[in-house]
């Protein structure tokens, strides 16, 4: 079987869905491996490396995909109106496995069921234990949420630790870090062992434990409601409104004193909630920085502009996209071992593929099969059911035998 891994089209997406370390170990499942000329380059990988780890090197996309069995990418391919249509150059029956964001695109998850492709989008890989290996989220999570913080510390126009020197001490800044899930927990970690003074909020009640544990003081209004804010799978739930406003009043009175805010909140399948008002904005001090990991789902913070650091009452506001692939060669190494895991799911030892729908990951993962969207998030509504229609009733006529008597 033929697997193939292209080079990334997207702007600002640097990563690469296999390292040569994966290539080798995609080869001892007995899969013959494609890698497109330059997929790699972004990630600091060669053409070379690739070469000598066992692959095969294609001069161009087309060369690559058009008749591999399994295609492996990081961002979702693009379709016609984009440019290139990524899509189409792909073989019938073909498995496509890469983080889809099928939330924000179904009509392509629509498009991969027309052109009879199994799709696997990697986001949606359930997060149980079993599938620790797997999960994409938590891994570019992680490096986002180390980068946010050094992408703060170079708009600041000061020093992180307090120093005591000859001519003065300097206090340390001042860190709030909204949302502690793993993006969250990692930039307190890297804020702290940069000497900040970090202090955390989130509306899961279970996450004050982590962020007291890192050193962080944990800030969130303690009700019935935060205690019921986590879902099953470990997300964070939409809450109501009321509960919105007391966090935002106690939020208001934290993020004045503040120097920095890394904004880290975000809903699968739902824009990112609003945490920090253009109002909020304007309560911090000249030359505070805000980071918004969540500026592509609509925004943390008020006034963030995706691919932006733009300037709003003597803040800054930084608005980078795609913050994993600021660190792709991390991010590659941490994703492509995600996908390797995933691929070991099914592929068999003899290098033949098995997709066991009855496995909760498989299950979890699936967009589409054999020309039908199968994830239940997605798949169109069931034509509902044909009208009833009235059945003749055969009365007896009256007076007749067996039939009741008339009243007159």
């Amino acid at each position: 079987m033929k697997l193939a891994i292209p080079k990334e089209r997207r702007a600002n997406e640097r990563r690469v869905a296999a390292t040569p370390d994966t290539v080798k170990r995609l080869k001892g499942l007995g899969l013959d491996i494609v890698v497109e000329s330059g997929a790699g380059a972004g990630a600091s990988i060669g053409d070379q490396s690739y070469v000598d780890a066992g692959a095969t090197v294609a001069a161009d996309y087309a060369a690559a995909v058009g008749d591999a069995d399994i295609v492996l990418k990081v961002s979702r391919p693009m379709s016609g109106m984009e440019g290139i249509n990524e899509t189409a150059a792909l073989r019938r029956g073909a498995v496509l496995v890469a983080m889809l964001d099928p939330y924000r695109n179904k009509d392509q998850v629509a498009e991969f069921a027309e052109r009879g492709l199994t799709a696997f989008s990697m986001e949606l890989v359930p997060r149980i234990t079993r599938a620790q290996a797997m999960d994409v989220l938590s891994s570019q999570a992680n490096l986002a949420g180390y980068k946010a913080v050094l992408d703060a510390a170079g708009e600041f126009g000061r020093a992180f630790p307090m120093m005591m020197t000859a001519a003065g001490t300097i206090p340390p800044a001042k860190v709030m870090v909204m949302g502690a899930g793993v993006a969250g927990l990692q930039a307190i970690a890297t804020a702290r062992r940069l000497g900040a003074v970090v202090s955390a909020t989130d509306v899961r009640l279970a996450a004050k434990e982590q962020v007291e544990s890192l050193g962080a003081t944990f800030v969130m209004v303690d009700d019935e409601e935060a205690r019921q804010a986590e879902t099953s799978g470990g997300y964070a739930k939409e809450m109501s409104d009321a509960y919105k406003k007391k966090q935002a009043a106690l939020i208001a009175e934290t993020i004045k004193k503040q120097d920095i805010v890394i904004c880290t909140a975000q809903i699968p399948g739902r824009p990112a909630p609003r945490l920090v008002t253009d109002a909020m904005v304007a309560t911090m001090k000249p030359g505070s920085v805000v980071v918004d990991l969540a500026v592509e789902t609509g925004g943390n913070c008020e006034g963030s502009e995706v691919g932006k650091v733009v300037e709003r009452h003597g803040v800054r506001i930084v608005g980078h996209a795609n913050v994993p692939s600021r660190v792709a060669v991390d991010a590659s190494q941490l994703y492509a071992k995600n996908l390797l895991s995933f691929i070991g799911l099914i592929v068999q030892k003899d290098g033949t593929l098995k997709i066991d729908r009855d496995d909760d990951i498989v299950k979890g993962s699936l967009l589409t099969i054999d020309g039908q969207v199968v994830h239940p998030n997605f798949a169109p509504p069931a034509p509902p059911p044909p009208p009833v229609q009235p059945q003749p009733i055969d009365a007896p006529p009256l007076d007749a035998p067996g039939s009741a008597p008339r009243t007159l």
